[in-house]
């Protein structure tokens, strides 16, 4: 069985490369195919990730075997066949290429063609570049953790230390009601959204 594959970017809009791949190959053969026809070197880790039809990742296989804290096992491309994970046409994945920054293609499993066989894996369709394997440093945006830490009150040497447990300070009074909170503001926060059409009807690699 041959499984043909369309991966795309949401880097590059021009971005499409088509790969056919026998489906008895490992992820590992797929993941050099890949790698070529986009023309990339050699990385130290890239991965797959199996998702569902909204781009959810479920499960990972990676390049190396990872050594993780979760209780999720992840796989190794070389000891996994395509054929053991893909059973259907229109199966989701992401491929990340840079891994320390979480970039990488869309993929679909657009055909699977029975009775057919291949030697090799051969990209069949290639249009536009492929976006840089690995940003430079100052591309990469920075993720900026601030901590904010409420100022407390001075005290005043005439004051008891116990007199600091007063329900003045503390907002936990018996005197503080929930109900008196504006809540109206809350209900139209925008929440950030994709670039990717995440919907099972997505036109992405039409």
């Amino acid at each position: 069985m041959i499984f043909k594959f369309s991966l795309v970017s949401d880097e590059v809009a021009n971005f499409r490369r088509e790969i056919q791949i026998d489906g008895d190959d490992t992820f590992f053969d797929l993941h050099k195919a890949i790698m070529e026809c986009s023309g990339y070197e050699e990385a130290e880790i890239t991965s797959f990730f199996m998702c569902d039809d909204w781009w959810v990742r479920k499960q990972e296989i990676s390049l190396i075997e990872l050594d993780t804290d979760s209780d999720v096992d992840v796989y190794v491309m070389e000891e996994e066949t395509l054929s053991d994970w893909l059973d259907e046409e229109k199966q989701k994945m992401r491929f990340v290429f840079d891994y320390s920054v979480d970039r990488g293609f869309f993929m679909e499993l657009s055909e699977m063609i029975l009775g057919e066989y291949l030697s090799k894996p051969i990209c069949t369709n290639k249009i536009g570049d492929a976006p840089v394997q690995f940003l430079k440093e100052e591309e990469v945006e920075p993720v900026v953790t601030v901590t904010i830490t409420p100022p407390l009150p001075l005290l005043d040497e005439d004051v008891d230390e116990e007199e600091i447990l007063d329900d003045e300070i503390f907002y936990g009074d018996d005197d503080f009601n929930p109900e008196e909170l504006d809540t109206e503001g809350f209900g139209d926060l925008d929440m950030p959204g994709s670039d990717i059409d995440n919907t099972e009807d997505s036109d992405l690699f039409k």
